[in-house]
Formats: structure tokens, sequence, C-alpha cells
């Protein structure tokens, strides 16, 4: 182990030179189709343990005339991606999207129907939950506790089942619950690329 490492930070210096010059090239061909690369908007991001990232020493890519830094964190289509591959900052962020959504949805219950109040969770609160969970697979049982919780909240003030009550709101509902949801995702995607439903280079 301690020769991969040490032979890893060896090719770190190579590997930010190649990357400049990828970016470089990245650029130039956006110029050629009256684009541009947003510096300001780009970071880097290195992926591995916490070890492996507090050894690198790279704090900073250059990039055309600019230098982008190095973060722990980063945002690709709505998901945050934390540099060990937790999903822990991504999950914090759903959480707190999805409660602040309670919080507004709590005061207008008594003025809605039950369809309309299930309708609007579905929009704002189990959509969040179900948004590229297929990167949730196999994250730690403390994070999917975290996002159970949400499911439950949310369900209990739907069903308007209290929270001491010996009841799972879920099964009212028919939902399943966030785990089996994240795997029924993965089914799903193996199902589709399995009969030719997804495309080409997603199949092999």
């Amino acid at each position: 182990m301690t020769v991969r490492c040490t032979c890893f930070f060896h090719v770190v210096p190579s590997a930010v030179t190649q990357l400049s010059s990828c970016l470089a090239d990245v650029a130039a061909w956006l110029s050629a189709s009256r684009l541009r690369l947003n510096v300001s908007k780009t970071v880097v991001i290195w992926l591995g343990s916490k070890y492996q990232v507090d050894r690198v020493g790279v704090h900073a890519v250059p990039v055309l005339t600019s230098t982008v830094p190095i973060v722990d964190s980063a945002h690709a289509l709505g998901v945050i991606l934390d540099s060990r591959l937790t999903m822990a900052a991504h999950v914090g962020s759903v959480c707190r999207s999805a409660y602040y959504q309670l919080r507004q949805l709590r005061p207008v219950m008594r003025s809605l129907s039950l369809d309309a109040v299930k309708m609007l969770a579905q929009a704002f609160i189990s959509s969040r939950l179900d948004y590229c969970n297929s990167t949730l697979y196999n994250i730690a049982d403390s994070l999917f506790r975290r996002l159970k919780a949400v499911q439950n909240a949310t369900a209990r003030l739907i069903t308007g089942v209290q929270r001491k009550e010996h009841i799972t709101p879920i099964l009212q509902l028919h939902w399943l619950p966030v785990r089996e949801r994240v795997i029924f995702k993965h089914a799903l995607l193996v199902f589709k690329a399995l009969h030719g439903l997804l495309p080409p280079y997603l199949r092999r």
C-alpha cells in the first residue's frame, strides 16, 4: 500500500499539468464554437481517502490565465459530491430543503384536500428524495436514517399520524422506504439496459 500511495503522489504534478492542458484544449474548442469556458465557475476536487487527499499538497490548478481552487465538495447536476464520496453533504442538503418545504406546507394543510396535499408532497419533497438517488447506493446507514426521517415526517403530515403512535404512515400511503427506492432505481436502470431501452453507451 505504501508503494502505491508513493507512486500516486509522484504523478500528481504530471496529472495537474495534463489537466491544465486538457482544459486549455476545451477552452479553444469552445472558443471555435463561439462559446467560453467560465473559469470563475470551475472547480477541481480530489477524490480519495482523507489520508490521500490531505497528502496531495496541490491547492489550485492553473487554467488559462487564472487558477482554479481545489474544493472539498462540488455540485454536479444538483448533486453534491464530497472528496471522499460519502454523499453526506448531498444528504444534508436534501434534508434541509425537504424540511423547509414541509414547514411551508404545514400552514396550508387545512385549506387543501388530501389529494392536493399528496400531490404537493410528491412535487416538493418526494421528488427531492428520488432525484439522482442512484448515487446514494451503499451510503452509510446513518445517512439513510436521515432521509427516512424526512419521508416519515412527510407521511405523518399527510396522514395526521402523531409521532408517538405505533403505526407506520408510509404503509398507509404505499410508499417504498428510501433505501428500497434506491435499490428499485438501480434495478430499473439494469432492466432498461438489458432490454435496449437506454442509449448504447449505457449498455456497455
